[in-house]
């Protein structure tokens, strides 16, 4: 969505290819560097921009700063004019830090989980809440496991999906097809006259 966003001059024209945002609160936008709609491989960095719908209020969450900043103030302006709301842009400056070029992406799951579980979710909606991660840190390396986990789980559920809507009778356990003998080989060995 992100990226349908930065490359669309105006993003009401787009209104229809994205979910209906009317009742929304919160919006989690993964925010990519990539400039060029016609690589989509492009790009070397990932970013969170969690825009507070209810608040007026989009929050920049950058695992290697400056990085996305220019690119998710941009994206914040653009869905300011889809959802029709001014949007205030907050770069958060004590986002958790990765140690190294290739835990970008790991950063936005696992922060994303964060704000939506341990924040958003967990509080009254009449109360504030802090959209601060200051002070919290990522294991990058038990993340990439714990998502390598929930992969491997979705790929067996479908799997497992796949094999009982392939079976004849959805719902129960997949039988052997019934044995087909050969012609002739139940009849009886006397003849029958009419």
């Amino acid at each position: 969505m992100s990226f349908m966003l930065m490359q669309t001059p105006d993003p009401r024209t787009i209104k229809d290819a994205l979910p209906d945002f009317t009742n929304v609160t919160h919006i989690f936008l993964p925010i990519n560097d990539n400039p060029t709609a016609s690589v989509a491989e492009g790009g070397t960095h990932w970013s969170l921009l969690l825009v507070s719908v209810v608040d007026g209020v989009a929050f920049h969450y950058d695992s290697m700063p400056p990085g996305n900043q220019n690119e998710a103030h941009y994206a914040s302006q653009k869905l300011s004019r889809l959802i029709n709301r001014p949007l205030r842009f907050i770069n958060l400056s004590d986002s958790p830090l990765q140690d190294n070029g290739s835990d970008c992406g790991v950063f936005v799951c696992l922060n994303m989980r964060h704000l939506l579980l341990k924040r958003l979710l967990m509080v009254r909606t009449d109360n504030k809440v802090s959209m601060s991660l200051g002070g919290r840190t990522v294991d990058a390396a038990a993340g990439r496991k714990e998502m390598l986990k929930i992969i491997d789980e979705f790929r067996r559920e479908g799997e497992r999906r796949r094999s009982i809507s392939n079976s004849p009778h959805p719902g129960r356990k997949s039988r052997s097809p019934p044995r087909i003998d050969s012609p002739g080989a139940n009849r009886s060995k006397s003849p029958r006259h009419g």
